[in-house]
């Protein structure tokens, strides 16, 4: 199943320097050209956690993980001229993509995961991925919850501060 991730997610796994998790659930993970153009935007605002990013990013890093994606079709196109006006490029280009590919889409926006949800796109965001580690033993339950701590000290706003009541047992 391929993934595509809009900057919301990957910015707080990046914040607290754990992007391993996401490549440890995804493998491979896809961002849209106007994602990066939004993370590069970042940096130049101060975002310092962005920094090291490119040496994950494919082409940049011919063993990078994450890899840029654009438009490929003109039904893409078409989405992305039918979506409110109040999604940024980033978020319209991923749900156009995941839209068009069956991609899982990734992102903690409500705009877009409303879109998602109305467009029947799968979806999950950082609360699920966490979810999904524990799951796959990727990290503990304990870890996870001190992961998603960090990322709200950082300013993350999270509907929850305990992942207990997401996993299935």
């Amino acid at each position: 199943m391929s993934v595509i991730s809009n900057t919301t997610v990957i910015s707080n796994f990046a914040a607290i320097n754990r992007l391993d998790i996401l490549q440890a659930l995804y493998k491979r993970l896809f961002i849209s050209t106007d994602v990066y153009a939004e993370i590069q935007e970042g940096l130049d605002e101060g975002y310092s956690f962005y920094t090291h990013l490119n040496q994950f990013i494919a082409p940049f890093q011919p063993s990078g993980w994450i890899h840029l994606t654009g438009f490929a079709s003109e039904m893409e196109l078409h989405y992305l001229g039918t979506f409110p006006k109040r999604l940024h490029k980033g978020e319209a280009s991923c749900l156009a993509i995941a839209k068009v590919r069956n991609w899982l889409l990734l992102t903690d926006d409500l705009a877009a995961r409303q879109e998602a949800e109305r467009l029947k796109i799968r979806l999950s965001g950082l609360l699920g991925c966490l979810v999904l580690a524990v799951e796959r033993q990727i990290c503990s339950l304990d870890t996870a919850n001190a992961l998603l701590l960090m990322m709200i000290q950082r300013g993350y706003r999270s509907p929850l501060t305990d992942l207990t009541p997401l996993i299935i047992t």
